[in-house]
């Protein structure tokens, strides 16, 4: 059975895989949040923050094997996924904080300058800072792995031939860039079927194969999906037509949102849950927006769901609620209340997740009339082998 700890050498390797450092690449940094008096500390937390520790001292000890400055910052916790970030940081020293309360306020510096002065990053937080990374990362030129959730049984999806990975990911993107719509039907309780349509006119997909060797991007890793925003209907005269009624089992209860014009506008099942989702979205009308369609390859390669979605969703489809702008969409922090309610919030369609909704066909239709049988019953039906 593999190690669930990365050596020294094992993480050189990433980093060199991941970034495939160029001659003026010359540091790397390790973007960390903190628990406060808001968000309390947790279990896997506190042991991200000691993994996070490991890294960086592995990784600077390594320094000959991959000729990078690497230096450990902390931040306060966004309050949620994909938040914005705080404005400041504070450079490791010492123990890993238990608190950002306990660190002296004068003593941090400013966190995009810590972004503009390191070529690579590496982000292992609590909560998700993927959409304000990439945001970031197109402005001051750096390129960033955000790794939300990470823990210690992630480490073999780490291990993975992401070459071959990175060519599924783009033969997906392929499929949707070409694509004008997708039709879903979703299975409950293995009789009860739901359709839904999502709009992927006028969008471009993105391939997140686990590679950043380009300045100005940053995504996920583990990583291993193509995804795309559905189009929100922003040009004038030309509404999405994104409808239909998609369920998401939260818990042991089946959610079902009507959707119209690429927002969840109504809750139509009963329940606590039911009743809870339909308060969200009364409260956050940008909560309903249908911000992402993803598609994952790494069931294939024999990893299985640990319950953080960072790796969960790259197992197959999932389905994104909330913020979108990150991927190339319209929906962003403005549109929501307050900074602490900016969500994207992903929905992932695989049995041990969500035993009783089955995606029982998933098809991509063309401009042109012509028709991809893309999954059914959750896996897909295309082949692989073939090229782009």
């Amino acid at each position: 059975m593999a190690q669930p700890e990365l050596t020294a050498e094992e993480l050189s390797a990433l980093v060199r895989r991941v970034f495939q450092p160029r001659d003026a690449d010359r540091s790397l940094a390790l973007i960390v949040d903190l628990p406060d008096h808001v968000v309390p500390d947790n279990e896997r937390w506190r042991a991200r923050r000691e993994l996070a520790t490991a890294w960086a001292e592995a990784l600077a000890s390594a320094r000959p094997a991959h000729g990078l400055d690497v230096r450990l910052y902390w931040y306060r916790n966004a309050r949620s996924n994909n938040a914005d970030l705080p404005e400041r940081a504070w450079k490791h020293e010492g123990s890993a904080p238990v608190s950002a309360d306990e660190l002296n306020d004068l003593q941090a510096e400013p966190l995009r300058q810590v972004l503009t002065a390191h070529e690579l990053v590496l982000a292992p937080t609590e909560f998700s800072a993927t959409a304000p990374l990439k945001m970031l990362a197109r402005e001051l030129g750096f390129r960033a792995a955000t790794m939300p959730g990470f823990g210690p049984p992630m480490v073999p999806a780490l291990r993975l031939d992401y070459t071959e990975i990175n060519r599924r990911v783009r033969l997906l993107k392929a499929l949707l860039d070409r694509a004008a719509f997708a039709e879903l039907t979703f299975v409950v309780d293995g009789s009860d079927a739901r359709s839904l349509r999502l709009d992927l006119r006028h969008r471009t997909a993105h391939a997140s194969g686990g590679l950043f060797p380009e300045p100005g991007t940053a995504g996920n890793l583990p990583s291993g999906e193509a995804y795309i925003v559905p189009y929100e209907g922003e040009r004038p005269g030309d509404p999405s037509a994104s409808a239909g009624v998609l369920p998401v089992q939260l818990g042991d209860e089946v959610v079902e949102y009507r959707i119209e014009g690429n927002r969840a506008v109504e809750v139509l099942s009963t329940g606590p849950v039911s009743r809870r989702e339909a308060d969200h979205l009364t409260r956050e009308p940008a909560y309903g927006n249908i911000a992402e369609l993803g598609l994952g390859v790494l069931d294939d390669f024999g990893i299985e769901p640990i319950g953080e979605v960072l790796l969960d969703e790259k197992l197959g489809l999932h389905i994104a609620f909330g913020r979108s702008e990150h991927f190339g969409g319209q929906v962003g922090p403005k549109q929501f209340s307050r900074p602490e309610a900016v969500v994207h919030q992903d929905r992932v369609y695989v049995p041990a997740i969500q035993p009783r909704v089955v995606p029982a066909r998933v098809d991509l239709h063309r401009a042109d009339g012509l028709k991809l049988k893309l999954m059914r019953d959750g896996r897909y039906v295309i082949d692989f082998e073939v090229d782009e």
